[in-house]
């Protein structure tokens, strides 16, 4: 039996805007066991009985299986059962422990990279909140000298992966009619995603012709909110190719959805999020500062702003929920969580408060199909400010921090941004988004999950925009450069 040495302080991780995140070298060792052992404390303090239930799904990362085999180590020697779910993707977790009152937790470091891996965590009726995280962090800091990895189970645990899968499956049935996308051409750019053939499967269930690409043996970590231009020119070279209507992908565990018109060109999470809305006909939109700015009450809906994170989203469709009326989260990067039951062709989409990216492709794919529209020409009609986002890598934390503070001061954030005329507002609700009195928009972010800064903008044309991303970088570099 492998041994791993006392786990020290310093290697506490951090809950980011999406679940625990670390280094995957770091996970595999003490952090993943006492952190589940953390949740297993808390799910007893909110009630839960010594051998619930408690699934465990995973993505494909090289460190996962490890990291889920100490996961359910700990869940075993804290009194709860652990069920093996596979590899699975984290809405098909959800939702299938939604449905039998479990908790849950998925091995993921969703889109960051290969090095990096984390753990989201599940109560019995969904996600759980930043109080939550807030109690395991602290329970796990006073057990950082103590805690011993437990032995592994002494016999094989019950899996439930093909059931879970199923119940997502059934998921698609209630979304879409069986024939409602025959004769769209579709492609499913799989690389390493958990949903690689799912995918496929689902949407050849629905009458469309699929064609797989990009299927990779090692893991590809893909960020469906700041896109590679090597992916980009992937995309444009399939569509071309394959004569397709649309290309469509996730995030490494399937929570994100990454969508390319008839074009190649992206189709934004922001486009997305507002296709779902359209499609269920919501009543409440509720989505973090860094969507587009164009999606208001111009259609048709009530649109609540939040922090970055699905914690935040959560609480704002809470918040927004009254009995009869449909509530839609979405993230900008094209992440859909339901916060109510809705009726479709006389079926009950019941809710699902968590991240989800077979939603919102299907109900894009059937807005092409119901309007006979291509994805572009619904990009024209709804004529959204254009934007535009991408990150700084490997950028430490302390310099995102350090600049967030220099910036406060209102004449160094001038001068920071004087390329691009004089600013008008600045809104704190997450990082400093400012719009300038072109109306152009700045936002920068540090990543709540990874040493990232992030930038986000809006302008008139795609040029513009990225243009706007890209200097902002580069003097975000060089100014935390002579720090």
């Amino acid at each position: 039996m492998t041994t791993f040495p006392l786990i020290s302080q310093s290697e506490v991780m951090k809950f980011g805007s999406s679940g625990l995140r670390g280094l995957a070298s770091e996970l595999v060792g003490n952090p993943s066991g006492l952190y589940t052992e953390a949740f297993a404390w808390r799910l007893a303090a909110d009630g839960i009985q010594p051998n619930a239930m408690v699934l465990v799904g995973r993505d494909l990362r090289d460190s996962s299986p490890t990291i889920a085999a100490n996961c359910m180590a700990a869940l075993a020697a804290s009194g709860l059962q652990p069920i093996d779910c596979g590899a699975i993707p984290t809405p098909a977790l959800a939702l299938y422990g939604q449905q039998h009152g479990a908790a849950a937790l998925m091995v993921t470091g969703s889109h960051i990279p290969a090095d990096r891996n984390g753990i989201k965590f599940y109560g019995p009726h969904g996600e759980i909140s930043k109080a939550d995280e807030a109690a395991m962090a602290q329970y796990a800091a006073g057990r950082s000298g103590a805690y011993r990895p437990p032995p592994p189970p002494g016999t094989a645990l019950p899996t439930r992966h093909d059931q879970a899968i199923a119940a997502y499956r059934a998921r698609a049935e209630i979304i879409l009619e069986p024939s409602s996308l025959s004769g769209m051409r579709v492609g499913v750019y799989q690389h390493s995603s958990v949903a690689a053939d799912l995918l496929v499967e689902i949407l050849q269930s629905l009458g469309a012709h699929v064609t797989p690409v990009g299927k990779s043996g090692t893991f590809v970590p893909v960020d469906t909110e700041a896109v590679s231009p090597t992916t980009l020119a992937k995309f444009k070279r399939w569509a071309g190719e394959f004569d397709l209507d649309a290309i469509v992908s996730t995030d490494a565990d399937a929570d994100r959805p990454l969508i390319a018109d008839e074009n190649g060109d992206l189709f934004r999470g922001d486009l997305i999020g507002l296709a779902t809305a359209l499609f269920l006909r919501a009543d409440v939109v509720v989505t973090p500062v860094t969507s587009n700015s164009g999606i208001s009450k111009a259609f048709g809906f009530e649109v609540v702003r939040t922090k970055v994170g699905s914690p935040f989203v959560i609480e704002g469709m809470e918040a927004s929920y009254h009995a009869g009326r449909i509530v839609v989260g979405f993230e900008a990067n094209g992440g859909v969580l339901l916060g109510s039951d809705c009726s479709l062709r006389g079926k009950t989409l019941t809710a699902l408060p968590t991240r989800d990216s077979l939603l919102p492709i299907l109900a894009v794919l059937g807005l092409v199909a119901s309007t006979g529209k291509t994805l572009s020409q619904l990009r024209a009609v709804w004529k959204l400010p254009v934007c535009a986002s991408e990150r700084l890598e490997n950028f430490p934390v302390e310099s995102s921090h350090s600049l967030m503070r220099r910036l406060a001061d209102r004449d160094a954030l001038q001068q920071f941004l004087a390329p691009f005329g004089t600013v008008a507002e600045v809104d704190e609700t997450d990082g400093l988004r400012m719009r300038m009195q072109t109306g152009e928009i700045i936002h920068l972010r540090p990543s709540g999950n990874a040493p990232e800064l992030r930038c986000y903008s809006e302008a008139a044309n795609p040029d513009r925009a990225a243009a706007i991303v890209a200097l902002t970088l580069e003097r975000a570099r060089a100014i935390t450069s002579t720090d």
